[in-house]
């Protein structure tokens, strides 16, 4: 299978925690890394910071719920250069075998490094210009 992007992340969100796991390709082998930030203000731009300097190209996260806005939209307002991708869940949930924070972190890596996760919309911001 095709390497797409050489260094991604993938994030399982929940309430009070993003587990965050970067994959980098180091030749024909893969290393990997794995943090447990909070989702405080504070907590997620340390994960933008990890990000940052790791020169991710790919972070992908699945939209389940409505936990994972605050952490797309400090991600987005980064100046870095990734490719940021909400997945669709019913397309990456369906995979045996996956019981942990981690693991789910671990797979989304994979997936977007590959470049298999289906993007889900996300409306842009409201600006408050469309009134009803």
């Amino acid at each position: 299978m095709d390497v797409l992007f050489d260094v991604v992340c993938g994030l399982d969100v929940h309430k009070d925690s993003v587990v965050a796991c970067i994959q980098e390709s180091a030749g024909r082998r893969t290393k990997t890394e794995v943090r447990t930030f909070e989702t405080h203000t504070r907590g997620l731009y340390q994960l933008r910071s990890w990000l940052q300097e790791r020169k991710v190209e790919a972070v992908a996260m699945e939209g389940t719920g409505i936990y994972w806005r605050p952490v797309y939209a400090i991600l987005e307002e980064a100046p870095a250069a990734w490719k940021l991708v909400v997945g669709n869940a019913m397309h990456v949930k369906n995979v045996p075998g996956r019981k942990t924070d981690v693991k789910d972190a671990q797979w989304l890596a994979d997936l977007v490094r590959h470049g298999l996760v289906r993007p889900s919309f996300v409306p842009p911001e409201d600006d408050g210009s469309h009134r009803l």
